[in-house]
């Protein structure tokens, strides 16, 4: 069998057990998604969304890419969050990153990778801002846990001063903006900021309203 087929093997054995525990399940599943929450995360294959916070298919609306960031230009990041944000009216977005991100890596040690380090330019500018702080810390997996956190924190912020969370407040939506960070080592998760709820937690100069 090769390794393709094998995971045809896995489906069909996946979707026989659970619909031995509920026969009802994929049913109902098919006929609407109404999850709560909006995962945007990190694309490495060691941090699965649905399974880390153990919800179901269905109750969790995802986004992924190399180092969980959120840009005003990626218009693929920003379709997922008008739709999650104006269709299935999430009441949730968490930014959810993880220590020894590879994305984040490459970005501190700022070798040249190719078209890869066109995205990683925006984990660049957040070093940057924070380099005195960076820079103290001399033990370099400390300092990579860091500034995993502070990417984190600067996405949560991209997410919050965009025009499509700011207008979900504007009409009276209910929508919180978290920061999580993950540790692969443990499997427990960290929340890093206080969840931002209202357009009084932006500074002035990035309110829409």
């Amino acid at each position: 069998m090769s390794d393709l087929e094998s995971l045809f093997a896995k489906n069909q054995k996946w979707a026989n057990d659970i619909k031995e525990k509920d026969p009802e399940f994929f049913s109902t599943l098919a006929k609407q998604q109404a999850p709560e929450y909006l995962w945007i995360g990190c694309s490495d294959s060691r941090v699965p969304a649905n399974q880390i916070v153990d919800l179901a298919p269905g109750e969790l609306f995802v986004h992924r890419n190399v180092a969980n960031i959120v840009i005003h230009t990626d218009l693929n990041c920003l379709t997922v969050l008008n739709y999650a944000v104006e269709f299935l009216k999430v009441k949730h977005v968490m930014v959810t990153g993880h220590y020894g991100c590879g994305g984040v890596k490459a970005a501190m040690e700022n070798n040249k990778l190719g078209l890869i380090d066109y995205w990683l330019r925006n984990i660049r500018d957040v070093y940057y801002a924070h380099q005195p702080e960076l820079d103290a810390i001399k033990d370099e997996t400390l300092r990579l846990r860091r500034l995993c956190e502070l990417n984190v924190l600067q996405q949560v912020d991209n997410v919050a001063r965009c025009n499509i969370v700011q207008n979900a407040w504007a009409r009276g939506q209910e929508l919180s903006i978290h920061g999580w960070a993950y540790d692969i080592h443990d499997g427990i998760l960290h929340k890093l900021r206080e969840p931002i709820d209202g357009i009084h937690q932006i500074p002035e100069q990035y309110r829409l309203y």
